[in-house]
């Protein structure tokens, strides 16, 4: 074989901040102000080293900046559910991926944690204390949640998506209004004609099982029945029971508002099995708009979270709780969403 038909082993040499500094034509002082921060910076200084950066394809040793700053670089998305819930509840992947777009634009990876037992929740903390992030995002919680009181131990940032029961003045959350939302979707069903309205709830140790249960309840008044109240944990199965237990207790029924969209779908299980038609028989109304409610047969009327600004909110308050921001809440409206359930 000719040297001239030899290929080349020879491998690009990585940049260094050594090469952006001379292609910016700034020192390398500037270059590593600019990499954290930008603080102390003219902003034609600044304007030239993100050039010379985008021209040599630079990427900063993620490592090394670390041992720098102290921080981790990093942010844990963290379920405090058992784990079928990630693949089965719709809402959790939307809020997985909407927080890992929000950090992507900030170069900041999102690590997936799940804590549902005391060894897992043992080997997270640890995990978080040691810094190898730099806060949590708090999925899901239930009253006076043990890993909430393990992160607040260590100080570690935290921001929870719903309000965070038990720690409300310590930890920030980004939450939909589920009182008002479930307030409204119980004035619909009551608009359309319907009179004896039932509900099944969430777990009343969470904030979307309390708060949506009190607004069905501000929505009844007086005409709160015990007997229509039936109670699950969020997932089809226990929407299917509780819809049966209901449709048994009180045969009268003629709507039922349920606290999610998947446990509404079991709610059209348990009723189509009792013979019962939806919506000329009994009115269906559900929560969250998730990817579940429009394929549904009938298509369910619900109540929309806006999930993707509630990510990008949680997202927005931790990084600000990170750099020292007192805790902070924000609260979003939910919007009624008209289908053929109802």
């Amino acid at each position: 074989m000719s040297d001239q038909a030899r290929p080349s082993h020879t491998s690009r040499r990585r940049p260094t901040i050594r090469d952006v500094a001379a292609a910016a034509g700034v020192s390398r002082g500037t270059v590593s102000r600019v990499l954290n921060g930008g603080h102390w910076v003219s902003p034609d200084a600044l304007a030239a080293v993100q050039e010379a950066i985008r021209t040599t394809g630079y990427q900063a040793n993620q490592h090394a900046r670390s041992l720098v700053t102290g921080r981790a670089n990093s942010v844990a998305f963290l379920l405090t559910e058992p784990q079928h819930l990630l693949f089965e509840d719709p809402n959790f992947s939307v809020l997985l991926r909407g927080a890992a777009e929000a950090l992507a634009g900030r170069e900041i990876p999102l690590l997936l944690m799940l804590a549902s037992t005391p060894a897992e929740r043992k080997r997270i903390s640890a995990y978080v204390a040691a810094g190898h992030v730099d806060g949590v995002l708090l999925i899901s919680s239930h009253r006076d949640n043990p890993m909430v009181a393990e992160l607040l131990k260590h100080q570690v940032p935290v921001v929870a998506c719903g309000v965070p029961l038990g720690f409300e003045g310590s930890v920030g959350y980004v939450a939909a209004d589920d009182r008002a939302g479930a307030r409204t979707m119980t004035r619909h069903l009551l608009d359309t004609g319907r009179t004896r309205v039932a509900m099944i709830t969430g777990p009343l140790d969470t904030p979307g099982g309390t708060l949506r249960l009190e607004g069905y309840r501000d929505a009844v008044g007086e005409a709160f029945d015990e007997t229509l109240v039936a109670h699950g944990d969020y997932s089809r199965e226990s929407g299917r029971l509780a819809m049966a237990e209901l449709v048994e207790r009180r045969p009268d029924l003629d709507a039922v508002f349920v606290a999610n969209d998947l446990m509404a779908a079991g709610a059209l299980v348990a009723l189509q099995a009792a013979g019962r038609s939806v919506p000329d028989d009994v009115a269906v109304g559900g929560f969250d708009d998730s990817g579940v409610a429009a394929a549904l047969h009938p298509a369910l009327t619900t109540m929309r979270q806006p999930f993707e600004r509630i990510s990008a909110e949680m997202v927005r308050l931790l990084l600000e709780t990170v750099e020292g921001a007192d805790p902070a809440a924000v609260t979003l409206q939910t919007t009624l969403v008209r289908r053929a359930s109802t």
